[in-house]
């Protein structure tokens, strides 16, 4: 089996209608250093997770990673409902931030990995305002415990928003010291304020995925800006060890 690849761009598929979500992975699937997509709850709701797997398989083989917007703040009593659900879906990663508690973190990562679906575990967004020292309502330190947790649980995947390098390695160097073998997904590239070679540069780890969502769908030439993103990614995949 080939191993994964170390650096790349993941789009997210955040758009209404699925006709423009085939088009957008039609045109960029064929892209070298786009390691997957991200599905949207939009999608989702439209016309079901099982319906939204088979008509992207139809475009793509690459790994599809369900968002659920946020999957995980929930009883935790739910989370291995969830993962069965998801894993009978057919997609390959489950982005879940179980920020109800330790409960359910253990819930939800080991009900996704029973299931036979990885757990991509974040707890905090890229947004100025998420956490109370930014004027938010969630604790500063919620991801390195989140991930620590998760980690302890068998989680390989970790998301670490983009837009605050100083985050970014703080969080990756710690986790990285913990578990090495970690794959590190960053969203919040492009209108939220991140940029690839600072957050990827950032990264304490052997991988790094950018998730990029407005930067690429929201271009007037979708394509291109996933070559140019991807080519930033990539271009660490050059020097990584």
């Amino acid at each position: 089996m080939a191993s994964p690849p170390t650096h790349g761009v993941i789009p997210a598929l955040d758009l209404c209608g699925l006709d423009d979500v085939l088009r957008l992975v039609e045109a960029t699937t064929g892209i070298d250093g786009v390691v997957g997509y991200k599905v949207s709850q939009t999608t989702v709701l439209e016309i079901g997770l099982v319906e939204a797997v088979c008509a992207l398989r139809t475009v793509t083989a690459l790994p599809l990673y369900y968002d659920h917007q946020k999957a995980g703040l929930d009883v935790p009593s739910n989370g291995p409902a969830f993962a069965s659900a998801v894993g009978s879906a057919g997609v390959d990663g489950v982005i879940v931030f179980p920020i109800a508690g330790p409960t359910a973190v253990r819930r939800f990562v080991r009900g996704a990995l029973d299931h036979g679906v990885r757990p991509i575990v974040g707890a905090a967004l890229p947004l100025p305002d998420f956490t109370v020292s930014g004027g938010g309502w969630v604790a500063d330190d919620v991801l390195p415990r989140v991930a620590e947790l998760a980690l302890a649980e068998g989680a390989r995947d970790v998301i670490v928003p983009a837009h605050d390098p100083e985050q970014v390695t703080a969080v990756t160097a710690a986790l990285s010291e913990r578990e090495p073998d970690l794959t590190f997904f960053l969203p919040g590239i492009g209108a939220l304020g991140g940029a690839i070679p600072d957050a990827f540069g950032a990264v304490r780890g052997p991988r790094s995925y950018a998730i990029v969502g407005r930067a690429i769908y929201a271009d007037p030439d979708p394509a291109e800006a996933t070559r140019r993103l991807a080519g930033e990614a990539l271009a660490f995949a050059a020097v990584a060890p």
